[in-house]
């Protein structure tokens, strides 16, 4: 399923507003091993061995993990901070649509 960019975006910044979310790579692994987030989200051009572990464990726990096209500075910016973000983890999508438009359902 192909999802248009833009939109994406959007509802990230709509759950980073309104819900709970997580910046960077050791917390969303250790959020992901404990299977409490709710969808993840990879920069493009996150280390592979962030890649690997965060899809390892992601799938353990049945979470799904979303690549973002963008770099990690393009992320970063989407998620208003002024440094890069390789990874994220939704703890809560708030009033965003961002599990519907991933096709997850909203409440597990």
């Amino acid at each position: 399923m192909v999802i248009d960019r833009s939109t994406f975006e959007n509802e990230l910044r709509i759950a980073i507003r309104t819900g709970k979310v997580v910046l960077g790579s050791n917390i969303t692994i250790k959020l992901t091993k404990l299977g409490k987030a709710k969808l993840v989200v990879i920069a493009s051009n996150a280390p592979p061995h962030i890649k690997k572990d965060i899809k390892y464990y992601a799938k353990l726990s049945n979470i799904p993990v979303y690549e973002y096209e963008g770099t990690n500075l393009e992320l970063g910016a989407i998620c208003g901070k002024p440094f890069s973000v390789a990874s994220l983890a939704i703890i809560d999508p708030g009033e965003s649509n961002i599990l519907l438009l991933l096709g997850e359902e909203e409440v597990r």
